[in-house]
C-alpha cells in the first residue's frame, strides 16, 4: 500500500549512504559435510536443559558461590541442614535452586504432555493416561512450588 511505500522509501534514503561506504566483502563459504542440522529431539534437550539450568540459578550460583544446604541451630542446640534459605528472596542455596528447578521443569513437562493429547491417532487408553500423566506433574508442580514458596518466606501471603 502506500503507506509501506513511504515507509520503504524513507528506509532507502537513511541505508542508502551507509551502504554506499560500506561493501559485503564477497566470501565463498561452503557448509562443511559433516556439519547436519540437529534432530527436534535434540533441540528439546538442550532447550530443555537450558531452561532448567537458567530458572535453578546456575547464574547466580557461579557468580556469589552460595553454599549446597545452609544449617540452623535447633532449642537444643544441634545444628540440621537448611535446603531453603528462609526471609532471602533474593538468595538461595544450591539444593533449593536445583529443586525449585526441577519443579518448574516437571510443571513444563505435564504442559508438554497434555499438549500430546490432542493427537487425533492417539488411540483413547493413551490419551487418558497422558491427561492423568500431564494433569499429574502440573499439580504436583503447582503444590511443591506452593511449599517452597511457604518454606522461603513463612507467613507469606496469610491472613
Amino acid at each position: 500500500s502506500l503507506l509501506q511505500e513511504i515507509i520503504k522509501l524513507k528506509m532507502e534514503t537513511v541505508l542508502k549512504p551507509i551502504f554506499s561506504v560500506l561493501t559485503v566483502p564477497d566470501l565463498k563459504i561452503k557448509k562443511p559435510t559433516w556439519v547436519q542440522t540437529p534432530s527436534p529431539w535434540t533441540i528439546f534437550a538442550f532447550v530443555l536443559l537450558s531452561y532448567f539450568m537458567v530458572t535453578g540459578g546456575i547464574i547466580y550460583d557461579v557468580i556469589v558461590e552460595p553454599p549446597s544446604v545452609g544449617s540452623t541451630t535447633d532449642e537444643h542446640g544441634h545444628t540440621r541442614p537448611v535446603a531453603f534459605m528462609p526471609y532471602r528472596v533474593n538468595g538461595q542455596y544450591i539444593m533449593e535452586g536445583l529443586a525449585s528447578s526441577f519443579m518448574f521443569s516437571l510443571g513444563g513437562a505435564g504442559m508438554i504432555i497434555l499438549d500430546q493429547t490432542h493427537n487425533p491417532s492417539t488411540p483413547k487408553l493413551n490419551r487418558m493416561m497422558l491427561q492423568f500423566v500431564g494433569f499429574a506433574a502440573m499439580v504436583i508442580s503447582f503444590g511443591c512450588c506452593w511449599v517452597f514458596m511457604r518454606m522461603k518466606l513463612p507467613g507469606y501471603m496469610q491472613s
